[in-house]
């Protein structure tokens, strides 16, 4: 149990590196705002920039634990508190290696940053790319080693539970709205740190950040299997089940009437499939409607019907 314990902090420390070094050398110099914490903190350090970029994640990142803590009633467990303090610390000790002077850290000047050697100005669809990647997999060692570095989640939850919206279109109005506001600070003009006419096409390359750290992260986190099949058995609250499924998540389900062996008792097996971004917040959910509830999250290869994806034709097969 240490053993394990200590690689999963080793685990946790690496992913929060990797994420640093991501966005020291790849994101912060070229303005891209990949949504999250992190995304928000390059705006604002568009606006002051005598405020590092981690400095503004600690501004950010601790509110919302507490908020987490307090509107949510989420523990803030040690692993999760760890990477929020641990990736802007990195950060900002990066930021201050990679560049010669304080003016080249308020700037960000790519042309400074590591003597000039890594400038990708001129390619920005490689720092794009190399960011997405080395944060996606930062992330996904973060994740696996059941911690996270909070952020658009935690706000994602909030929205979900006070305006009554779908979790997975809270988490992406909560991205979209911070790319919006680097589009507005940073593509228009309003920042300190905007003199290229082409600006405004940095929202661009931040959405396709935005979607590269998505896939590479689940790919980390569960391989090229990206959709859970999931078995929730309960006892109790299944009605309070059914209206989560249904009406929050925006789900179905396939009930199944079982007995347990042991207790001789007469239960409900729900059946659902969900995206793995998806799994986390069903179980936390299912576990405070029915604390004895049971469930079993596997790896479903593929899914064809109804909202996923359509049955090949005919013509599709092919014999191997």
């Amino acid at each position: 149990m240490i053993k394990k314990h200590i690689f999963d902090y080793l685990g946790i420390i690496s992913g929060c590196l990797i994420v640093s070094v991501a966005f020291v050398f790849f994101i912060n110099p070229y303005r891209l705002v990949p949504g999250g914490v992190f995304g928000t903190s390059i705006v604002l350090h568009s606006l002051f920039p005598d405020i590092q970029v981690g400095t503004f994640s600690y501004f950010i990142a601790i509110p919302l634990l507490l908020a987490a803590y307090f509107l949510l009633g989420k523990g803030i467990g040690v692993k999760t508190l760890v990477a929020t303090l641990v990736t802007p610390m990195f950060m900002n000790i990066l930021s201050m290696l990679a560049y010669p002077d304080a003016e080249a850290l308020h700037t960000l000047d790519p042309t400074r940053l590591a003597g000039g050697q890594i400038d990708l100005s001129r390619d920005l669809i490689l720092a794009t790319i190399m960011g997405g990647v080395l944060v996606g997999v930062g992330e996904g060692l973060i994740v696996r080693c059941r911690a996270t570095s909070g952020g658009s989640d935690i706000v994602g939850m909030m929205l979900s539970k006070y305006l009554h919206i779908k979790f997975s279109w809270a988490l992406m109005m909560t991205d979209m709205t911070v790319v919006v506001f680097g589009l507005v600070v940073i593509g228009l003009g309003l920042g300190s740190q905007t003199d290229t006419p082409q600006s405004w096409m940095l929202s661009c390359y931040s959405v396709i950040c935005i979607y590269i750290i998505s896939k590479t992260l689940s790919f980390v986190v569960s391989g090229s299997k990206n959709n859970k099949l999931v078995f929730i058995v309960t006892q109790t609250n299944y009605e309070q089940m059914q209206d989560f499924i249904l009406n929050r998540l925006d789900r179905t389900a396939t009930v199944i009437p079982s007995r347990g062996l042991y207790s001789s008792t007469d239960q409900h097996t729900l059946m659902l499939v969900v995206r793995r971004q998806e799994v986390d917040t069903v179980t936390k959910t299912v576990a405070e409607i029915d604390p004895n509830v049971f469930v079993i999250v596997t790896d479903s290869y593929d899914i064809y019907g109804y909202r996923w994806k359509d049955f090949p034709d005919k013509s599709d097969l092919q014999l191997n």
